[in-house]
């Protein structure tokens, strides 16, 4: 087992680990050439919510950490900003460069009936992705953004959302079966098995970005969505009550965890052990119910504790 990434790694080790987490450094927005920088640091300097990047990256090197906890220090906003770039990434370049190569070494005349399934069965699968993830575009994110307003909106079915996966995974496997067990080529069958290998580490990636859809984005909605029914479905009398129940240091850590600030930041400001910092977390879930970033967001905003200009954009 891997060992799991924390802020003060350089960044550059990410990429020297596995440098298929190049495709997760472009979907965060973080470009090459942060020499020497930690991961912290970099994550600050192109406002990217530092804790939602350690989750990722260390869950796509098989460290697969998914306690409740992580609900509450996952950003939301971040993660759906890094799931439509990935998505931009699918469909905008990857799958129609990999069509493109299909053309260039597969014959598609009339007279070869292997070499037109393939490319008809690529086209559906290509179809397929494209209507799952602008359905997640249109109608998912827009919802999951709603709820970030602490709107109450018709609740969507997430399950439906999970669902589309099996059947894309499924239209590429049959693909691949027909390439490896059916086409022969007459030209360089080094193009062909280079183009095979780039729809194998497609499909790896496509399968990492559905398991961290599935195992990450789904459970911290449903949190969210939890968070959003107990303070919308309250009257002000019950909210207020709630607030009474914090101590003077619970609002301190509530304060601090709204603005952007990690558990050793907020460990450091006031000046109080990490160990401190995560006891008092827990106990202020446990009064409010509350178990996500973006729920206390909204929490602390309806009781007068922050004001939204103190709050971090994009955080």
């Amino acid at each position: 087992m891997p060992y799991p990434f924390t802020e003060d790694d350089k960044m550059y080790e990410v990429i020297r680990t596995d440098y298929h987490l190049l495709n997760m450094m472009s979907r965060f927005g973080i470009s090459l050439g942060f020499g020497e920088k930690t991961i912290g640091e970099v994550c600050e300097m192109e406002n990217v919510d530092t804790t939602t990047f350690l989750i990722i990256v260390n869950y796509l090197r098989g460290i697969r950490d998914t306690g409740s906890y992580i609900y509450e220090q996952l950003s939301v906003s971040t993660l759906i900003t890094y799931l439509e770039n990935a998505h931009t990434f699918f469909l905008d370049f990857q799958l129609p460069y990999i069509r493109r190569r299909v053309i260039e070494v597969v014959d598609c005349s009339s007279e070869n009936k292997i070499g037109m399934l393939i490319i008809k069965f690529f086209d559906e699968y290509i179809a397929a992705v494209r209507k799952h993830m602008l359905q997640e575009n249109t109608k998912v994110f827009p919802y999951v953004k709603k709820l970030l307003h602490g709107e109450r909106v018709e609740a969507y079915d997430m399950a439906i959302f999970s669902k589309g996966h099996d059947m894309i995974e499924s239209k590429l496997k049959e693909l691949k079966n027909i390439i490896v067990k059916y086409y022969k080529t007459d030209t360089d069958v080094n193009q062909l098995n280079s183009v095979l290998f780039d729809i194998y580490n497609c499909e790896d990636d496509l399968r990492a970005h559905e398991e961290i859809e599935d195992n990450l984005f789904v459970p911290a909605v449903r949190h969210l969505e939890k968070t959003v029914g107990n303070l919308s479905g309250t009257d002000s009398n019950k909210t207020k009550q709630d607030e009474e129940q914090l101590s003077a240091r619970e609002k301190e850590i509530v304060q601090c965890i709204v603005r952007g600030m990690t558990n050793k930041e907020v460990a450091e400001e006031l000046f109080i052990s990490l160990n401190t910092v995560l006891t008092h977390r827990k106990n202020i879930a446990r009064k409010l119910s509350i178990h996500s970033v973006a729920g206390l967001t909204i929490y602390a905003i309806v009781n007068d504790l922050v004001k939204i200009e103190d709050i971090k954009v994009g955080k």
